[in-house]
């Protein structure tokens, strides 16, 4: 299993050398099968990306949403548009997320008597071909980063790019590949989780988790994709609940972009009743500059 992972990650190399999704969709295997105001976005989920209960850890879920709500505005925009996720909000009615994950997304205009392109969508998540959440997000348009040209995703891969030779890797390929061969190297967490980088660890007052940023959570642009900040937060809410509370839904606001080494995620319960919980959480990048902050819902498990 682990040779056919460390392959996949050189695959997912190869293909990020093309224009279109960054590098963890690519590995992720993440397809946009319909694009425009309605748009699809699956993933056959593996060993590469499940959780040890066999469910799809919640960063893909979450990066599967954010995909197509940008991708149904982005359908709006011209093709050199840049999207930033403003706001994301989802409810998830806690059946397993097992089996092909699909995210289903639609536009709704954008915000009318505002300074900023600001556009909206909705999103309806499945997973083994049942309906297991939904929620909607905000993406403000921007000029692209200077010097950089941004393309559409591309709706299909080519299956027959070859594997990258090791010798022909340059300096990001090579710190993707490595962090793959620690996460391979095995651990209590799946490998998706020690390859991210999500492994939140409690504290005297909730949980705490350190990722470090890289081309393997980051989007074209070089920020960490806005899905896998949200699962960050997530993930770190969950350990600060404890076992017994599983998410109910995450209200998450983009404050600045996911820049800096090391992005820090702080969570801490803020109430606990008889059914219902809520954790607030913070992700800050180095030099105290908030990125996320995220209100999260608990119900307590039966």
């Amino acid at each position: 299993m682990n040779e056919e992972i460390r392959r996949r990650v050189l695959r997912g190399i190869a293909w990020n050398r093309t224009p279109g999704f960054h590098f963890a969709g690519n590995f992720l295997g993440i397809e946009l099968t319909e694009a425009g105001v309605k748009t699809r976005v699956v993933m056959e989920p593996g060993a590469h990306a499940i959780e040890p209960d066999g469910q799809v850890h919640v960063a893909i879920v979450f990066m599967a949403a954010d995909i197509a709500l940008a991708s149904a505005i982005r359908s709006q925009l011209a093709p050199s548009s840049r999207l930033a996720t403003v706001s994301m909000h989802l409810q998830v009615n806690g059946h397993p997320m097992t089996g092909t994950l699909e995210a289903r997304g639609e536009f709704h205009g954008f915000i009318e008597r505002a300074q900023s392109r600001q556009g909206l969508a909705r999103v309806t998540i499945f997973a083994g071909g049942r309906e297991v959440g939904f929620g909607h997000g905000a993406f403000m348009a921007l000029d692209p980063t200077p010097g950089m040209t941004m393309f559409p995703l591309q709706p299909r891969r080519n299956p027959d790019v070859p594997v990258p030779s090791e010798d022909s890797l340059d300096e990001d390929e090579r710190d993707i590949l490595r962090r793959a061969e620690e996460a391979l190297a095995g651990g209590d967490d799946s490998f998706v989780a020690r390859f991210f980088g999500i492994l939140p660890r409690k504290t005297a007052e909730g949980a705490s988790c350190s990722m470090r940023n890289g081309a393997h959570v980051g989007n074209r642009v070089g920020h960490v994709q806005g899905g896998i900040l949200m699962g960050l937060a997530a993930s770190t809410a969950a350990a600060a609940m404890g076992e017994r509370w599983r998410l109910a839904s995450i209200a998450a606001s983009f404050v600045s972009p996911g820049e800096g080494e090391v992005l820090e995620a702080t969570s801490k319960p803020v109430h606990r009743g008889r059914w219902t919980a809520v954790a607030r959480t913070e992700v800050i990048a180095p030099g105290g500059r908030r990125v996320l902050d995220v209100g999260t819902t608990h119900a307590l498990a039966e």
